[in-house]
């Protein structure tokens, strides 16, 4: 069964620092592209970061360009999107989600194959 399960979202006070991790399991993870996106409330999804399947990254939001960072374990077929200098407008639901070849297919309204259910990042003193 094909999951994508995302972890290590929470409460954090600015400027903080948090790790998110997406596991797979029931895909061939080495040929997948898998980005970050994330949900604020009353606000549409936006696409965060994306990691391709031979390591091509694409930043979606300028917002957090010089504070996130994203990476792949193919053997643990785990993402990792490390943030810092977290801030309150980061506070989202964020999502994984996973789609076939070295790019996501985010269309920025939509796309990519599989989703996760998301972790609760919540930016706030």
């Amino acid at each position: 069964q094909l999951q994508l399960v995302e972890s290590g979202g929470g409460l954090v006070q600015p400027g903080g620092s948090l790790r998110l991790s997406c596991a797979a399991s029931g895909f061939s993870f080495q040929h997948y592209a898998i980005g970050w996106f994330r949900q604020a409330p009353g606000k549409e999804r936006e696409g965060v970061f994306c990691i391709g399947s031979l390591g091509t990254e694409t930043i979606y939001a300028d917002s957090v360009k010089g504070r996130a960072t994203i990476s792949r374990d193919n053997a643990k077929k785990t993402v990792y999107l490390q943030m810092n200098s977290l801030k309150p407008e980061d506070t989202a639901v964020y999502y994984c989600a996973a789609s076939v070849g070295d790019e996501c297919t985010w269309t920025g309204t939509g796309g990519m194959d599989y989703w996760g259910k998301g972790t609760l990042v919540t930016v706030s003193s």
